[in-house]
């Protein structure tokens, strides 16, 4: 009996500690984080995603995208993050203020993804690059998010929000895909909202707490 009792206290105390040092602290320094101010007239930092771009947070999530990208900027020591050009600064609490859930990524198959509005700001790029990855990164291992796009005939005048591709992109075209004269490729709703929501990724404001 005496025995168990002690099993049964190590047990506790070992869950007791990990909460109040995982669960209890952080909260309690920064449960009142406020977005950040340069001055009164300034926009504050970070900002809830709103229209397009909340919508695409959503496709983002739905299509695994979380576990093969980061979005976690490491400190100089700790990685080659930002020499890698992949931000300017680390990532601090402050970035993730409206994120539910945060998004930090399970793994890095694919390259740091927390401030790719800045890196590749072309929604053209993006959309070719979810159509076949290879066409802008080659040597890729991105699987083709193709399904987010319809390919359809054209009639009378081509869609402005089609993909214009060049003759060499044309021979890169993903497995099961063919250009066809007179076809044109047009994002979904899902695609258009996914590319928002990445041109949408800018974590470079200049936090203070992240110098420390």
């Amino acid at each position: 009996m005496d025995r168990g009792y002690t099993i049964f206290l190590g047990v506790f105390l070992t869950f007791a500690s990990a909460w109040l040092g995982l669960v209890l602290a952080p909260y309690l320094q920064l449960h009142d984080l406020q977005p950040a101010r340069a001055e009164e007239t300034d926009t504050p930092y970070p900002r809830p995603l709103q229209g397009l771009a909340a919508a695409g947070r959503e496709v983002y999530r739905a299509n695994g995208c979380l576990y093969c990208h980061s979005q976690q900027i490491r400190p100089e020591g700790f990685g080659a993050d930002i020499s890698r050009g992949w931000g300017p600064r680390r990532t601090v609490a402050r970035d993730y203020l409206y994120d539910r859930p945060i998004l930090l990524g399970t793994m890095r198959t694919g390259p740091d993804l927390t401030n790719i509005g800045v890196r590749q700001p072309s929604a053209a790029w993006h959309h070719k690059h979810l159509f076949n990855p290879p066409i802008t990164s080659p040597g890729s291992t991105m699987p083709s998010f193709a399904f987010l796009y319809e390919r359809r005939k054209v009639v009378g005048e081509p869609s402005h929000e089609a993909l214009v591709f060049t003759d060499q992109e044309l021979a890169q075209w993903p497995v099961g895909w063919s250009p066809e004269p007179g076809y044109e490729i047009v994002p979904t709703a899902e695609a258009r909202a996914l590319v928002a929501y990445l041109q949408a990724l800018d974590r470079t404001y200049p936090l203070p707490e992240a110098d420390q």
